[in-house]
């Protein structure tokens, strides 16, 4: 469980409000989207939560331990983190993408190389034909599933996704969007994710969260925020967005 309260970011000694005083919570095995318009605090929110930015004021809690009790390296190692693009390193393998972290965790290699084959096994990359080659040799698609691979090395409870599918043509979106569902069935782990598809959002998640100005406007499931909106803000971003 993610649960946010409160939580406030300001750059600039304070000048430049990113985000302003939100609390939501996503449960355990939910897929929750942050939405809404550009520049509105959604990658700032996540960034705080995997504490790549530390918050001006607030609390975080994953997993019922609260942002402050560790530090931010070790709060990061139970967190996955999936970005666009994936944000493969060019000069390494994919197996070496894939294990970095438990490498500079300083597993046994056999652990491992196993658990390397085991993760490319599960996002449908056959390991003896992709562990050794290098992200420039792969598509897209397969790019972001080695992305999702990584994020999952030391098999994370919770996993934050920043625009992870956005860079996806539309016919290979649409399918590792069915991949990804059919994966988190398996897998149960609970998702924060930013993005700007709204036919993304209303796809995979199970609760939508949207922000404008640095602020949460109204948070819930599809059906309620386009049946119930709570003002104007709402109503238009839907209509805009549909």
């Amino acid at each position: 469980m993610i649960e946010i309260k409160n939580l406030t970011k300001t750059f600039n000694d304070g000048e430049v409000l990113a985000v302003d005083n939100i609390s939501f919570s996503v449960k355990t095995g939910e897929i929750a989207c942050l939405i809404g318009t550009s520049g509105c605090g959604k990658t700032t929110t996540l960034k705080m939560i995997n504490r790549l930015v530390e918050p001006t004021s607030g609390d975080i809690e994953v997993l019922g331990k609260n942002f402050q009790e560790s530090d931010p390296f070790l709060w990061r190692r139970n967190i996955g983190y999936v970005v666009q693009k994936s944000g493969l390193l060019p000069h390494m393998t994919i197996g070496e993408n894939i294990n970095l972290l438990s490498r500079i965790l300083k597993k046994p290699k056999k652990i491992i190389r196993d658990r390397t084959r085991e993760l490319l096994d599960l996002v449908g990359m056959n390991p003896d034909e992709f562990i050794d080659r290098y992200p420039a040799e792969l598509s897209g698609g397969q790019q972001q599933r080695v992305g999702i691979a990584r994020a999952l090395v030391e098999d994370p409870k919770t996993l934050l996704m920043d625009e992870p599918f956005g860079a996806l043509d539309p016919i290979t979106k649409s399918s590792l969007h069915e991949e990804f569902l059919d994966l988190n069935k398996k897998l149960g782990k609970t998702i924060l994710m930013v993005t700007h598809d709204m036919d993304e959002a209303k796809h995979l998640g199970d609760l939508l969260i949207l922000m404008d100005k640095g602020r949460i406007i109204q948070e819930g499931t599809q059906e309620q925020l386009t049946n119930n909106p709570e003002n104007q803000f709402v109503e238009e971003f839907f209509e805009k967005n549909n």
